[in-house]
């Protein structure tokens, strides 16, 4: 077992603190690593202490006003939050049901001040004993309103989960993604790595989808964490979650730090057994002493028995500014299941963009009424044309669900809009006809002929282009703060994008580069990095270039660049990077190899490291196609004859072309381009209009050969 070493085990744990008025240290005796975390951000982000500070001025007046007004959820308006309890174990066994309810008892009754042991609290303390009106439920609905007991179990084949790297919070590491943040109070039941007993978020800080508690299973009432398996450990994070800080003001004992409350002792430490009468120390070294009885502080389960009345105020205060929306939440209410009730789940087809103008919709049914679902009428519509109807049959028991193709419909180009509803349920009217319809937005446009420019001067996205946003979070938006050419460009904020590893796609039409020589994609790019860019094991912002040759479906990376390479601004900056005229650059390209596909789709992709904002502009896609002369010569000179201006071509490119030089009949030299180094171009012109009239021979001068022309001046 983890918690059999005799002594002190508790440690409480929390992802963002707002912790700015004592000195960057770390706890005592270093039990809890929420310190070393935050003092990490604000290395990495000051912008980020600067933003807590500023907030919680806000709060205090916030407080203040509501104290002076005598305001409090206990005496004018409880709310009630749906929570959900997400089980992440190996072991599902490890948890009962019958400990998460008592669990779910325990933090009612000490948010509300009716625990048994309320009656402990000595008398100096008694005036300070603060009740709230924060209640919670179990949530009986999901955020799809099918019904729920609030309880959802996940097997996972991780151990156990370090709370510094919220891979419990997430699906795809292990865990268990959260149920909507506004509606639900998510918390994470699992096997915390090391001695860490919980952490939680504070109120609009970090990810919105890692909002929410996380606490070890052994904490739960009845578990196995010894003298912390009475359930205090979750009534202490949610107090984190509403924004309280440690009684003790997490000072190392300095006694300079503050919890921010006005009526709680100051502590010197965290205390780690359970006391008995006036207890002092440096910081407090006069009667009645610390309040070792506080949620807030690390004392053992059985000896926690309140919160004071500025604490309820603050986390009332913290709970109507910050996470008010989860009042708005039916959580709390039972489905009410009706007879007939058919619905739209998603539409699943066609994908965002689609390669040809006729589709067939495919959407999933799902059956939230009572009786078995035997027929319905499903109706699919483009934008407000001709509605199609098709009558489907099977059996679907309530909340059963069947994935439905429908007939092939026909668009035409542009943006448009597919709705699906469903009506007749078993040849009845639908009783809720709230759920019936789902939307999807789409794209048809044939294929572009290239050149294709853009600029991002007006309409965003442009005509046939598109953005892919998988988590509908920070992506590519046109700005008129820094434009190369015209009054605007298009731009991703990763300054404030604190989803990391997110990839944005921004996506061109289908561009027909078939039947020419060449291709290429140039464009305009600026970008910095919050983190000096020579740091090494960094994530970086990331871009890239990528080719669909089947319309989107998969990609080919021609380009990526991330710090140092990409930035065009040197130094780090700490705020949102804005460039000026300088502080762009042109990168071009050559996607000749993609010729033989006929259609390419150009994606630029921007992969999240939350370090400084990107800019792009000026977008070309063109294609080069050579003088069927040229290509048969390999070396022309044109036009002949010729009025003054000759260009001199080469094709394919000169590799080892030393100099072009123009004689005149007499074998003079009258003109000469030497090339120094690399052939850079395969074009070379002259100017002969000063020139009298005549025959004049052109060489080409390689490093193992000559070859010449004749041309005639006129």
């Amino acid at each position: 077992m983890r918690y059999t070493v005799p002594g002190f085990k508790y440690f409480f744990t929390f992802i963002l603190l707002f912790f700015f008025l004592a000195p960057p240290v770390l706890f005592a005796q270093e039990r809890c690593g929420s310190m070393s975390l935050l003092n990490k951000r604000f290395q990495e982000r000051p912008d980020l202490k600067v933003l807590f500070n500023q907030r919680e001025a806000r709060l205090k007046q916030i407080i203040n006003a509501r104290i002076a007004a005598g305001k409090s959820m206990k005496t004018t308006a409880e709310v009630t939050i749906p929570v959900v309890f997400h089980v992440v174990l190996t072991r599902q066994s490890l948890v009962t049901d019958e400990q998460i309810l008592a669990q779910l008892d325990t933090i009612n009754k000490d948010y509300a001040g009716l625990n048994a042991g309320a009656e402990k609290i000595p008398l100096y303390f008694k005036p300070l004993f603060g009740q709230s009106g924060i209640r919670f439920c179990l949530a009986q609905r999901t955020p799809d309103d099918v019904p729920s007991t609030g309880i959802v179990r996940y097997t996972t084949l991780k151990s156990s989960f370090d709370y510094t790297t919220n891979q419990l919070k997430h699906a795809e590491s292990g865990g268990a993604d959260a149920w909507d943040t506004d509606r639900y109070l998510n918390i994470w039941i699992t096997d915390l790595s090391s001695t860490t007993l919980g952490y939680a978020t504070f109120p609009d800080d970090g990810v919105p989808d890692e909002q929410g508690v996380a606490i070890d299973y052994s904490s739960l009432p009845g578990g196995s964490a010894t003298g912390y398996n009475q359930g205090k450990t979750l009534t202490h994070e949610l107090g984190h979650y509403f924004s309280l800080y440690h009684i003790w003001g997490d000072d190392n004992g300095t006694c300079t730090g503050t919890d921010e409350v006005e009526d709680t002792p100051n502590q010197s430490n965290s205390t780690s057994t359970c006391r008995t009468g006036i207890v002092t120390d440096r910081c407090t070294p006069s009667a009645p002493g610390i309040m070792y009885q506080n949620y807030m502080d690390y004392t053992p389960d059985a000896c926690l028995y309140m919160f004071t009345k500025m604490q309820v105020a603050r986390m009332e205060a913290a709970y109507e500014t910050y996470r008010s929306l989860l009042s708005l939440s039916n959580g709390c209410v039972p489905v009410n299941l009706k007879s007939k009730d058919a619905s739209i789940n998603a539409i699943t087809e066609p994908e965002q963009r689609l390669c040809t103008n006729v589709f067939a919709p495919k959407v999933t049914l799902i059956n939230k009424g009572r009786e078995t679902l035997t027929s319905v009428i499903i109706h699919a519509v483009i934008d407000n044309g001709t509605v199609q109807n098709y009558n489907w049959r099977g059996s679907l028991q309530t909340y059963e669900e069947t994935s439905v193709t429908l007939p092939a419909l026909t668009t035409t180009e542009g943006n448009h809009v597919l709705s699906v509803y469903t009506t007749n349920p078993n040849g009845g009217t639908d009783e809720d006809a709230t759920n019936d319809e789902a939307e999807f937005a789409f794209i048809y446009y044939e294929a572009f002929d290239a050149p294709v420019t853009e600029s991002f001067e007006s309409l965003f996205p442009p005509a046939g282009w598109d953005i892919v946003n998988p988590d509908r979070g920070i992506t590519w938006q046109q700005t008129t703060a820094a434009a190369k050419t015209g009054n605007a460009s298009v731009h991703i904020a990763n300054f404030n994008n604190l989803a990391i590893g997110q990839r944005d796609f921004l996506r061109s039409p289908a561009v027909t580069i078939a039947g020419t020589d060449s291709a290429y994609v140039s464009f305009q790019v600026a970008a910095a990095t919050y983190t000096n860019a020579s740091a090494v094991q960094n994530v970086w912002d990331t871009l890239q270039v990528m080719i669909s040759t089947d319309c989107g479906q998969t990609y080919t990376s021609v380009y990526k660049k991330w710090g140092s390479s990409l930035v065009t601004r040197n130094s780090a900056i700490q705020t949102a990077f804005v460039p000026n005229a300088n502080e762009w650059r042109q990168e071009q390209i050559n996607i000749t190899r993609f010729i033989d596909s006929g259609e390419i789709l150009v994606a630029f992709v921007n992969t999240n490291g939350n370090e400084n904002d990107i800019f792009l502009d000026d977008i070309n896609i063109r294609t080069v196609t050579v003088n069927p002369n040229l290509k048969e010569a390999g070396f022309l000179v044109t036009p002949n004859p010729s009025n003054g201006v000759v260009s001199v071509q080469f094709y394919p490119h000169p590799a080892g072309l030393q100099s072009v030089e123009i004689y005149n009949v007499n074998g003079q030299k009258i003109a000469e381009q030497v090339i120094a180094g690399i052939v850079s171009t395969n074009v070379y012109e002259f100017d002969l209009t000063n020139n009298p009239s005549g025959l004049y021979i052109v060489k080409a001068m390689f490093e193992d050969r000559v070859l010449t022309k004749k041309i005639v001046k006129n």
